[in-house]
């Protein structure tokens, strides 16, 4: 397969997962102050099956095209009001989330264990960005911040992160194995 070729097949690949990010974030369970959404889910398959260059892509891409204003965010939200307010740090937060996942799947090896411990690192990056985002822009004490934006996500995020192992390894050694995605790719 030519260069040209390799580098198009994955850029539509890395902006379906931007795609799959934005279909995810509809996946809500709304709370007074952060939604419980399926956006990190996303986030985490991206990374665990792309790697850290084009799983950051796709975090990217999802945030650009939300920010412009596609109603790509949770409860079908969009706009740069939204990457600015009081949620905008988890939003944020994808970006290194997805570069470490894939960059610790790349050191390690894409096993499901080492992506499952990559998904955990990658849910405290971005609870921990997106709560201290939260507080600051929100001005909340911190153990407000951390009661509303760290906390109740824990136990959901580590459920995540086990999809995100155990998906995202299963469909990166399909797509390898079927040759529609190359491990020097990563």
């Amino acid at each position: 397969m030519s260069d040209s070729s390799l580098k198009l097949r994955m850029m539509i690949v890395t902006a379906l997962f931007a795609a799959i990010i934005a279909v995810s974030a509809q996946l809500t369970i709304p709370l007074p102050l952060v939604p419980i959404t399926g956006q990190t889910l996303g986030i985490g398959l991206a990374a665990t099956i792309l790697g850290s260059r084009y799983g950051t892509l796709s975090a990217t891409l999802y945030l650009i095209i939300g920010a412009i204003g596609i109603p790509v965010f949770a409860q079908m939200s969009g706009g740069l009001g939204v990457v600015v307010g009081p949620t905008g740090g988890f939003l944020i937060g994808f970006i290194p989330t997805a570069f470490i996942i894939g960059y610790y799947l790349e050191k390690t090896g894409f096993t499901v264990t080492h992506a499952f411990i990559a998904n955990i690192i990658g849910m405290f990056i971005t609870l921990t960005i997106g709560t201290i985002w939260l507080k600051i822009v929100a001005d909340l004490p911190w153990r407000v911040a951390i009661a509303s934006g760290f906390t109740p996500f824990i136990i959901g995020g580590i459920i995540k992160a086990f999809l995100a192992a155990w998906v995202g390894i299963a469909v990166r050694k399909r797509l390898t194995s079927a040759k529609l995605l190359y491990a020097t790719t990563t």
